[in-house]
């Protein structure tokens, strides 16, 4: 199979390329993809290729920009050059930009190909009936709220176009077969990244305990109560603890990591790492004691907690959202805390430091959901629905041709 993916790819800034990256790398291994045909964002550095394992051909064309109201002609343009056998969209609401228009328009493209009659299937990460546009740094305004529902309404019957539909939730399913009455919504879990060995979950004697989070904060990732509840922990406990802050700012926030870290400046051991590069992820994680999510809301299936697992590390969550659906669903384990209260915060770290019995819990049951759905066994999945709809288009062929 000649297969194309739609996605933002490293260096790319733009969300959900890390996810394309880790998809991509299982895809080249799998022996039914003769090629991968990338299209992908424009970006300054070069693609990262760098892959050590044997695979595929990989083909890669910048084809489109974040906001630009071009990207439908672009793409269309790319995948009519290229002819792939099909395509994969790796996408969320805001993926081609955060102009309501250049946005809409990107996500027109899987009904392009549908038209076109070229196999596809979207990867939906989140859905708007389950973001709250406030805290995830859309508007506040409640009238401006019932537009964007009627505009995310209306591309998500655009979306469901598409062959397939996947999402990482079975809530999402529930809520798109009832709302929408599609019948092409197939539940394909999120997967992890790395599978790293088994860790021997003990942590260095040496240096304080890192208590880390990571992504990309602002909007409803804010890190000041993190830091708040760390100092709490340590005038309760005497324990050597540091903040570390893996990551940047979310785009509709610039600047607000550099206003944290003027505002804390007299907190002691707070830590700023900037952007993570992918060789360094597996360094940050495997450091930290514990993985805190200091999230106001959710967005989606959380891939920095599939990461967290992966490695072996307990996890402090909010309890509310997409974080509860996926200990409840995946088998994740976590200590939660009130979203917004800095002092259940504390509690929750302070229960995770204190008690490395219970820390070991968790993180052992956190590695074990993690290896439950490998990436390599993700990208089966698509490849499979992907034959799923060839052969069904096959059939159709043939009774009309009969």
């Amino acid at each position: 199979m000649k297969l194309a993916i739609v996605t933002a790819y490293p260096p790319s800034k733009v969300t959900l390329n890390e996810y394309a990256y880790h998809l991509v790398k299982q895809f080249r291994q799998n022996q039914n993809v003769t090629e991968l045909i990338l299209l992908t964002d424009k970006t300054e550095g070069d693609k990262d290729l760098e892959f050590t394992e044997a695979g595929c051909k990989i083909t890669v064309k910048e084809c489109w920009s974040f906001n630009s109201y071009k990207n439908i002609f672009s793409v269309t343009k790319a995948i009519n050059k290229t002819q792939p056998d099909a395509v994969l969209f790796n996408l969320q609401f805001m993926k081609f930009g955060d102009k309501k228009i250049a946005a809409a328009l990107g996500l027109m493209l899987p009904l392009v190909c549908k038209i076109k009659k070229i196999p596809n299937i979207v990867l939906l990460h989140n859905i708007l009936e389950e973001v709250d546009l406030g805290s995830a740094g859309f508007t506040s305004n409640k009238l401006m709220q019932k537009i964007y529902g009627f505009i995310g309404t209306t591309l998500t019957k655009l979306i469901l176009k598409a062959d397939v539909v996947a999402v990482t939730m079975k809530k999402y399913v529930d809520i798109l077969e009832f709302k929408y009455l599609a019948d092409n919504v197939r539940l394909i879990p999120h997967g992890t990244f790395e599978i790293p060995a088994e860790p021997n979950y003990s942590l260095s004697t040496e240096g304080p305990f890192q208590i880390m989070t990571f992504g990309k904060f602002g909007t409803y990732k804010k890190v000041e109560a993190m830091i708040e509840a760390v100092e709490i922990v340590r005038a309760q406990t005497d324990l050597d603890l540091e903040v570390v802050i893996a990551g940047t700012d979310n785009p509709n926030v610039p600047g607000y990591l550099a206003k944290v870290a003027e505002d804390y400046k007299h907190v002691p051991q707070v830590r700023f790492t900037g952007y993570v590069e992918e060789e360094d992820v597996p360094v940050i994680f495997n450091e930290s004691a514990v993985v805190v999510f200091p999230y106001t809301s959710t967005t989606g299936s959380s891939g920095v907690l599939h990461q967290a697992g992966s490695y072996g590390k307990a996890v402090v969550m909010p309890d509310l959202g997409d974080l509860a659906l996926l200990v409840k669903d995946e088998g994740y384990k976590g200590e939660f805390f009130e979203p917004t209260s800095v002092e259940s915060l504390a509690a929750a770290i302070k229960a995770i430091v204190t008690n490395e019995a219970y820390r070991l819990e968790l993180a052992k049951a956190n590695y074990k959901a993690a290896t439950a759905h490998p990436m390599s066994q993700i990208a089966e999945i698509y490849l499979e629905n992907f034959d799923r709809i060839i052969n069904k288009k096959a059939k159709r062929r043939t009774l009309v041709s009969a």
